[in-house]
């Protein structure tokens, strides 16, 4: 019985130390992620690649960081390395295609 008791004690600190999950973008994030990419760049090959592209590379969160950043506005200094590294990484997901 003890080490049952150990054995729960550890899988909930694990659980409580590994943080909630990360919520995928929504489907009006992704939306808007295109419309504003259309509004830019009027290459819809393009657009649906990187919306594609940033509902698996990024979460709610950061779709956010990313939008506001195509609306012209610029990420904060705690996520700047993190956008660059997106647009780096949806940049080649995408480039084969363009």
């Amino acid at each position: 019985m003890k080490n049952a008791r150990s054995l729960a004690a550890a899988l909930t600190a694990m659980v409580l130390l590994a943080g909630p999950a990360l919520a995928a973008p929504s489907a009006a994030q992704k939306q808007e992620f295109y419309d504003v990419c259309m509004g830019i760049s009027q290459n819809a090959e393009l657009c649906g690649c990187k919306a594609d592209a940033a509902m698996t590379l990024i979460d709610e969160r950061f779709m956010g960081v990313v939008i506001a950043s195509m609306k012209g506005g610029a990420p904060a200094a705690a996520d700047f390395q993190a956008y660059n590294s997106y647009v780096a990484r949806s940049n080649q997901i995408c480039k084969p295609n363009y």
